[in-house]
């Protein structure tokens, strides 16, 4: 991640409240990505199957690198077994954890 003057990573501080974001998931896609808002919600997809966690494990690798943050700052809040889930985000202001996911999601044709 890149770094300012200081030596802090760009958009990530621990001095930020967590942020949560609502999750609408899709598991056993064609490819992992985000879809865009699905009401409140965003609409993300991943490959993995939804058995045995490996879904949500899928879903936290998509948002660290949409987002541009370690996965070691996204949990799952609620919603580890349905397809809606809440995520919180150490580090990451909501307004940008919102411009990152607009920014990346895919185009539709």
């Amino acid at each position: 991640m890149p770094r300012d003057e200081g030596g802090e990573e760009r958009g990530y501080t621990q001095a930020v409240a967590p942020t949560r974001l609502a999750l609408r998931v899709s598991p056993g896609a064609r490819r992992n990505g985000v879809i865009g808002r699905h009401g409140d919600a965003w609409k993300v997809r991943v490959t993995a199957p939804p058995e045995g966690g490996k879904a949500n494990d899928a879903v936290v690798e998509l948002l660290a690198s949409t987002l541009d943050v370690p996965a070691r700052t996204i949990s799952i809040v609620s919603g580890r077994s349905g397809r809606n889930k809440l995520v919180e985000l150490a580090g990451l202001a909501p307004d940008e954890a919102e411009r990152r996911l607009e920014s990346r999601k895919e185009a539709r044709a």
